[in-house]
This record gives C-alpha cells, structure tokens and sequence, in this order.
C-alpha cells in the first residue's frame, strides 16, 4: 500500500541499501508495518499519528543499535531493557508526551498481526515479571540475495523523518489558527475566501473540524426552540451546539 510518505521511506531505503532497497522493502513486515502506520504523514489525512505504536518500536529499536547490537551478535543473551526507561524515553519524543504503556505491552503487537497473520515473529518481546523488553531481532534482519542486511539504522531514520513530517505539519496548524483569529479585520471577501479554504479536502483534519464547529455554531446562535407542556409555560431556549472531546483525540499521543 503506497501513500504520500511511502517514497520518503524507500528514499531512506535507497541511502542504505541502494539498488536493493525495494526488495528489502518487499520482504520486511516490520518496514510494511510502519508505511501502514505513516499514512497520517499526508497533508490533509484523516487518519491518526499512531505514534504509540511506532514509538514503542523506535525506542526498543533506538536502544538496540545504541548498544550496538546491530554490529554484534550476542542480543539474544541481553537481560533487556526495563520498562521504565522505555516508557521515559518514549514520552521525550515529539507528542509522546502524553502516551500510555498499552503499545508496548500488547496494542502494537495486536495490531502487527492483524496485518501480517501469516508471520510468526512478534515485533515486541517481554518477560511480564521482570518488566523487561526486547525488539525481535528476527524482523530486524532481511534476505537480501543471498545474504541479509540490518535494517535497524534505517527503521530509526524513517521514523524521524515521520515525526519531522508531522511537526512541519502542526506548525503550519498553528500559523493557520493564529491567522484564522486575527481574520476577524479583514473585508468580507478575503474572508470568505480564507474559511472556503479550510475547509478543502486537502486541509489538516484538526482545521476543518474547528472550522465546522464554528460555522454551525453561528449557524445556530440565534435560533430558538419552545418547550412546555401547557401554553403558559412554554420557555424559549436559544440552540446551544456542544462539542465534546478533543480535536483529533486518540490515545496514540495529542497533537492538539
């Protein structure tokens, strides 16, 4: 499944495996997986930021080719890596501020398989006891050829690429909110044509959804509704629009 950021991915493929890079593409679950979960990564996406699912994989992986397990062979005797470190590091990252621990101890291992039913390396390993954690190291090295290569250095490149993605993004969300209060001095026109493009196919999701709700919420301003079960007690009542929860909420990080 391509999308939007999928050539970015197989740019940072083609810097580490050159000509190779679309056959390593093909034959990693793990790097089908996170293009699955970066669709968000196009300008005007429904679809969340998943970034507890990619974090719980970046930090296990972060922590793997840190220690250098990607240039030596002895991570299948590694006691892991604790819980909590996993779980700070994570809420360091961009909008990971907020994350819960569901992704690394089940969510994103749940949802791997839905995708790939048919693999049998689980992304995250644990041990419940000990709360100690371990990215399969299975999903980290590819066939190529007849050889394999290492995709970690590339995994850890693409998910920053992600996040610098969708930081760019939010900034611009901002610059759009800020002009969008100073509007207001502007002639009736500029006006008109300023919301008309909020609310474009293209637009972030964040913006038509704010957007909307202030349409209708004039929309209905001076509207009025009579309640009573007897003539002299009817009550009029102005239309009141709520919205409940937080724009774009998720429990994949907010954004918002």
């Amino acid at each position: 499944m391509d999308h939007a950021f999928t050539p970015e991915i197989k740019a940072i493929l083609a810097k580490h495996f050159k000509s190779a890079a679309d056959e390593v593409f093909e034959r990693s679950p793990l790097l089908q997986y996170i293009n699955i979960k970066t669709r968000s990564a196009a300008r005007g996406s429904k679809s969340r930021s998943s970034y507890a699912n990619l974090y719980a994989i970046y930090v296990l992986v972060e922590d793997y080719v840190q220690r250098k397990f990607h240039q030596k062979g002895s991570y299948a005797k590694d006691a892991g890596v604790q819980f909590s470190k996993l779980f700070k590091r994570q809420r360091e990252l961009p909008f990971g501020g907020k994350l819960q621990n569901h992704a690394l101890n089940h969510r994103m291992n749940e949802e791997f398989k839905k995708f790939f039913p048919q693999v049998e390396a689980t992304p995250i390993l644990r041990v419940v006891e000990t709360k100690r954690y371990w990215i399969n190291e299975r999903l980290l090295k590819v066939g190529k050829g007849r050889g394999e290569v290492h995709i970690a250095p590339a995994v850890l490149d693409i998910i920053q690429a992600y996040t610098a993605v969708k930081k760019r993004s939010f900034e611009e969300f901002i610059a759009t909110c800020e002009r969008l209060n100073r509007i207001s001095g502007k002639g009736s026109k500029e006006i008109e044509t300023f919301i008309m493009g909020l609310l474009a196919p293209s637009v972030d999701a964040r913006l038509f959804e704010i957007v909307s709700y202030a349409i209708l919420k004039h929309f209905y301003h001076d509207q009025k509704v009579y309640f009573g079960f007897r003539r002299d007690q009817i009550k009029e009542n102005r239309l009141k629009l709520f919205k409940t929860g937080r724009t774009n909420a998720n429990d994949g990080g907010s954004t918002s």
